[in-house]
């Protein structure tokens, strides 16, 4: 989706893009290639044609923290398919107070698709290890982590940077009329949890927390397993809203050819 973006140059907006791809403009090489284009001056097109080859030499180096950038925000999603081997799934437990007040992250649970490990306070969970877990990724998925994951732990740990493109699947889902939080959502999708976790919350966590804190194995080993499915689950939700959202621009009713 990203090489059918146009709406990261300045001056152009999700509009006019989609003009372009009305007008058999779908990808940015049909761009370049194009002698001009009624609606935009030559002088546009030539900063456009350069700004557009500096992006596909960018994405050829997979230069990801280069698009994160460049990209709107709310489009990130449009880079998760050529980024998707080298995602990180982040999802984060607390102890059920804001930072400041007491607060600290618990559980940073981590999937990259093959394996799923966490860093636990106490035990692993340290700025220098949550550097390590987050460095050669390429992209970061999430369920409104970039409006609490992610300000949390730069809280806790204001040394670790995340600047790689976010694909956050709670306002991916909301922009396609899906409201609801992560375990509705899962139902909505027909995607099980294991039954030790089924109807479990993010209270629930919190208070397994205080029990694993004081030495209850089964607690922390519940923890742990209902980290893991709300973290895992996030690339089966991450498919579907990627591929809804991708249809909703309109591109596939312009492809010709097997255009990408």
């Amino acid at each position: 989706m990203i090489r059918n973006t146009f709406s990261m140059l300045n001056g152009i907006g999700e509009k006019m893009e989609r003009r372009l791809w009305t007008e058999g403009i779908l990808t940015w090489d049909d761009f370049i290639s194009a002698d001009d284009i009624c609606f935009i001056s030559p002088e546009r097109k030539a900063a456009f044609d350069w700004s557009l080859n500096t992006a596909a030499q960018k994405l050829g180096e997979r230069d990801a923290v280069f698009f994160a950038r460049r990209v709107r925000r709310r489009e990130h999603w449009r880079l998760f398919d050529i980024f998707k081997e080298d995602s990180l799934y982040l999802d984060i437990e607390t102890n059920g107070l804001m930072p400041g007040r007491g607060g600290y992250v618990t559980v940073v649970g981590l999937y990259d698709g093959h394996d799923w490990r966490c860093l636990v306070a106490g035990d692993n969970l340290t700025a220098e290890n949550l550097r390590r877990e987050l460095s050669g990724y390429k992209c970061l998925v999430t369920f409104y982590g970039s409006s609490f994951d992610v300000p949390f732990l730069q809280r806790v740990f204001p040394d670790v940077r995340f600047d790689m493109p976010h694909f956050d699947l709670c306002f991916a889902a909301k922009r396609l009329g899906i409201g609801g939080g992560l375990k509705k959502i899962e139902v909505l999708f027909d995607i099980e949890r294991d039954d030790d976790v089924k109807g479990m919350d993010g209270y629930d966590a919190v208070r397994l927390w205080e029990y694993a804190r004081r030495g209850n194995n089964d607690a922390r080993r519940l923890l742990l397993c209902y980290n893991r499915e709300d973290t895992i689950n996030l690339l089966r939700i991450a498919d579907i809203l990627y591929h809804r959202l991708k249809q909703s621009t309109g591109i596939e009713e312009h492809f010709v050819c097997g255009a990408t």
